[in-house]
């Protein structure tokens, strides 16, 4: 019984861990050893000369951020830590969005009923990690 219980617990904490991921990619091109995510600019227009790394995309879920400028920071925090783990330099940004992940919502009734509901938003980023050659 012990052991059923420590399964369903370690397997309940690893689906947690799994559904946190707020960023992911797609490799395009040749990865580079990682660096700091301070290194790395965003453009919303192509560099001159650049390598293109993966396609990135991340959101604000799962963060604290309440204001939607708190949320697009998140999202673009993430965006640059997931481009310096493949070692891009530069990411160049392809779209920036709102995502509905459910609603909170609370009701009443007597003879009749009352209610209401509002969306849970979380603000997403995508763009293309690059490797911006320097001129």
């Amino acid at each position: 019984m012990k052991n059923n219980l420590n399964f369903l617990v370690f397997t309940l904490i690893g689906f947690i861990l799994i559904g946190c991921a707020a960023s992911s990619h797609i490799i395009v091109g040749q990865k580079r050893p990682p660096i700091s995510p301070a290194m790395v600019k965003l453009y919303n227009k192509p560099p001159v000369n650049y390598d293109e790394i993966a396609i990135i995309d991340s959101s604000s879920k799962n963060s604290w951020a309440v204001t939607d400028q708190g949320k697009v920071d998140v999202a673009i925090e993430r965006l640059k830590e997931e481009a310096a783990n493949l070692g891009a330099n530069g990411i160049l940004i392809q779209l920036t969005g709102d995502i509905s992940t459910g609603s909170v919502g609370v009701g009443y009734a007597t003879t009749y009923g009352y209610g209401i509901s509002s969306s849970i938003l979380h603000k997403t980023a995508k763009g293309l990690a690059i490797y911006v050659y320097e001129q």
